[in-house]
């Protein structure tokens, strides 16, 4: 036996190695992979950031210029006043060095500079954006980037164009300010492939050069992608060895921004990760080994012991029972476990016990509540009677007594029989407007008496649905008397109807106290009420109501605002017998 456990120990490790071996290299490639993909991704997003700011750095001065432009078009202004205009722009909007207004032959005629201009416009290089004309860049005596955006102007004002001179100092200190880890750095790359813009103070003697960027790889691959793909990575071999950068297109422009960095530093993290893991997955190997050599087959038989033993509770059958006969923690684990379940059956029973006797002490005090006042109004008149039977009026008074608090006695007891058998409801078609229409009419006295003020809003027209009239009187009744119940004076309640795609809706909203968060969710359980006292039968009965009749009711309650009772039937096209036979 003893052979038998041990090969037993030996075969289950051996069989965890392959497994585990393998979950170990697939874990490395996914985390490798995954953590090259997140590189990737982060620089993307860099990337994507920058051309986004680029964008709204060239397209915002595209939109000063047109309205510069606007503003000098069919205003009739004198030359001063557009020399003054001009020369405002300039000062406000620093992306601009200069604004000059030429004419057809290109003749200068106001700008904004102190000396002779230098803008023209653009020629056969230039490149339509957005309206406008755009020349290739340049550098000007400070060795920054500019460039010459000309804008068309009306002929009906004599034509000629409005151009601007960008100042794009701003955008070589936002790609000089990206950094990615200590080395990478990025660039910006025009539709004609001249570099604009670089981020490496060594590089900046390309932008100097104007170096043409068109076969960089990545600027090669946005330009065959876009504008299907506005994004692109790679790796690639460039003057700092082997790079991984990415690109983000810009459309209105076509201008690329890459983002480039050594790939030893972008997945130094990845590849230190890939060697932990790889370490630490060979030594949990070796000592999965030797654990599973020595202790494995101890183990196994009081484990599933105890698994078989849960699982049974876990099925409701408490009387199972673990039997372990070892003295060490397993053994009291079990022993721990058999109390458990001993525990378990008594407490159920206790349990058992406390919610029959909460239940009764609910139903006793509830009906204490609800019938000693008729009972005892029904004893004093009774008393009354035998002294003044004589009286034909108090007779009469009698009589009425005794009917409404056998009336109030009945609806208690019904209560009680509806919860346990409902009663089943009959279906006829029926005008929800109309039905509420005559409670709300029967109980605007009650509601007056209360200083209350009870109001409708009903949908136009007629929504029919399956009902019985008895028994939805009797919901609109409960909810619009709680509503009133819980709505101090000079308070309102709102019975409303509307209609949403096949189904009718019922709301009752009242201005009262509101119910407490914790409470809703019971709020529709038998014998729960939010009341000092009675059944707590009523909005029971009234979900089962509404249930019966294929509905459904919600509630909705903010504590010192309010409550919404929200009944949903489906319409019918059946319409009553009277109107059908109209």
């Amino acid at each position: 036996m003893k052979k038998i456990t041990t090969r037993f120990a030996l075969l289950l490790a051996a069989a965890a190695v392959l497994p585990l071996l393998a979950y170990g290299v697939v874990s490395i490639v996914s985390l490798t992979r995954g953590a090259q993909q997140a590189v990737i991704a982060g620089n993307l997003n860099v990337a994507s950031q920058v051309a986004e700011q680029i964008d709204l750095y060239v397209n915002g001065s595209v939109k000063i210029l047109r309205a510069v432009a606007a503003d000098l078009q069919r205003t009739g202004l004198e030359r001063w006043q557009q020399d003054r205009i001009l020369k405002n722009f300039v000062l406000q909007f620093r992306e601009f060095r200069e604004l000059t207004l030429l004419d057809e032959n290109g003749a200068a005629l106001v700008t904004s500079r102190l000396g002779k201009p230098t803008a023209i416009v653009p020629g056969s290089e230039g490149v339509a954006i957005n309206g406008v004309l755009m020349s290739r860049f340049s550098l000007d005596d400070d060795l920054l980037p500019t460039a010459d955006v000309a804008v068309r102007l009306d002929e009906r004002d004599g034509g000629g164009w409005l151009v601007g001179r960008l100042n794009l100092e701003e955008l070589w200190r936002m790609v000089d300010g990206i950094r990615v880890g200590e080395t990478g750095y990025a660039l910006v790359v025009t539709r004609e492939g001249q570099l604009l813009a670089h981020g490496d103070p060594a590089a900046k003697s390309q932008v100097a050069r104007g170096d043409n960027l068109s076969t960089h790889p990545l600027v090669a691959r946005i330009d065959a992608v876009a504008p299907a793909a506005r994004v692109a990575s790679a790796e690639y071999d460039g003057d700092r060895g082997q790079m991984v950068g990415v690109a983000a297109h810009l459309p209105s422009l076509g201008w690329t921004v890459v983002v480039e960095q050594p790939r030893a530093e972008a997945f130094a993290i990845p590849i230190r990760l890939q060697w932990q893991l790889a370490i630490a997955i060979a030594a949990a190997l070796m000592m999965m080994l030797g654990v599973g050599y020595v202790w494995g087959y101890r183990f196994l038989d009081p484990i599933l012991a105890l698994t078989r033993g849960t699982r049974a509770l876990a099925e409701g059958r408490l009387d199972a029972r673990v039997k372990v006969t070892s003295k060490d923690e397993i053994g009291q684990l079990a022993s721990a476990f058999n109390n458990m379940a001993d525990k378990l059956v008594e407490l159920q029973e206790d349990v058992r016990k406390k919610e029959r006797q909460a239940l009764f002490g609910r139903v006793s005090i509830g009906l204490v509540h609800d019938l000693s006042h008729p009972i005892q109004n029904i004893g004093n008149s009774c008393k009354l009677m035998v002294k003044m039977f004589d009286d034909p009026e108090y007779r009469d008074t009698f009589k009425r007594t005794i009917e409404r608090e056998l009336a109030q006695v009945k609806r208690v007891l019904d209560d009680l029989r509806n919860v346990a058998r409902p009663i089943p409801l009959q279906r006829f078609p029926l005008d929800l407007n109309k039905t509420l229409a005559e409670l709300v009419e029967s109980m605007q006295p009650t509601a007056e008496r209360s200083g209350l003020r009870i109001e409708t809003e009903f949908v136009f027209g007629p929504l029919y649905i399956e009902g019985d009239q008895f028994a939805l009187n009797r919901v609109y009744r409960n909810l619009v008397m709680n509503a009133m119940q819980a709505t101090p004076p000079r308070g309102r309640v709102v019975v409303r109807t509307r209609r949403e795609d096949d189904h009718a809706v019922v709301e009752v909203e009242d201005t009262g106290c509101g119910i407490p968060r914790e409470r809703l969710a019971t709020i529709f359980e038998d014998f729960v009420t939010t009341k000092r006292r009675g059944l707590g039968l009523g909005l029971a009965i009234a979900k089962k109501t509404v249930e019966q009749l294929d509905g459904a009711i919600a509630v909705t309650s903010d504590v010192g605002v309010g409550s919404t009772f929200t009944l949903r039937f489906p319409l019918t096209p059946a319409r009553p017998s009277r109107l059908a036979a109209v």
